[in-house]
């Protein structure tokens, strides 16, 4: 096969696939909610923002306790301990008018997201919940469960890995939610185009406070929005690219 023939089916594969990429924003405002509320939880269930399904579990042992994601409006930053779970500490979402997420991991590694196809994850902001701010910042998660406000050499740290389709662990990227006394209380963007092409995160946090039963400081985050770009390859561009690998093959051969 003629070579600038093979450069070109190429390009015209590459544009093709390219345009079956769908850009999604997550934001979450999607779902309506009341003012200055969150949605009732009281069993595992999901919601869904912007095509992506986000799912909440529910400790069925003692049919209490939610983890993993729900979203919220709320707007307490000054409260401390469990109250203030469901509240962002910048008060609003990252656009200032909107719902944002929340995720709370009753394990190492509880919350995640699952694509249903491959997917790049291109960025998303996060921050810490008024629980965790208060937790880190100033030593007070509302019952005495922290060591104290936060100093050099302390940490508190969300952890966001890709998975791949078999759920393995791709790539990590971390962010600081808490650095010794600087602890996160904006918005922050996190790139996480490093994840390369996933099908799924999952979050973890770490910190350097913690106890017989683990991680001292309230294990929350906060995140709006996800910025995803889902890459499916239809049977269309399969057979494309195939017959282009048959063709240079050919061309190989002919050689």
């Amino acid at each position: 096969m003629d070579i600038n023939l093979t450069k070109t089916l190429l390009t015209v594969a590459s544009l093709f696939i390219t345009a079956q990429s769908q850009a999604i924003v997550v934001d979450f405002d999607d779902n309506v909610l009341l003012t200055n509320s969150t949605p009732a939880i009281s069993g595992a269930g999901s919601f869904i923002s912007n095509g992506v399904t986000f799912t909440n579990n529910w400790n069925t042992e003692y049919d209490c306790c939610w983890s993993n994601f729900t979203y919220s409006n709320q707007t307490d930053t000054t409260t401390p301990g469990y109250t203030s779970q469901f509240s962002a500490i910048t008060g609003a979402d990252q656009s200032g008018n909107g719902n944002y997420a929340v995720a709370y991991n009753s394990s190492s590694t509880d919350a995640n997201v699952q694509f249903s196809s491959a997917t790049q994850v291109n960025s998303a902001y996060f921050t810490n919940t008024t629980y965790a701010y208060l937790a880190v910042a100033d030593g007070n998660d509302g019952y005495g469960g922290v060591k104290g406000a936060f100093a050099a050499g302390d940490f508190f740290t969300l952890q966001i890995q890709g998975l791949a389709q078999n759920g393995s662990v791709l790539n990590t990227v971390d962010f600081n939610l808490a650095d010794g006394a600087d602890v996160v209380n904006s918005w922050e963007l996190v790139d996480l185009s490093s994840l390369g092409t996933v099908y799924g995160l999952s979050f973890g946090l770490t910190s350097s406070d913690n106890g017989e039963w683990g991680m001292n400081p309230p294990a929350y985050f906060a995140m709006d929005p996800l910025d995803i770009q889902a890459i499916p390859l239809p049977a269309s561009a399969l057979l494309f690219t195939s017959a282009l690998s048959v063709f240079g093959l050919i061309r190989r051969k002919v050689r």
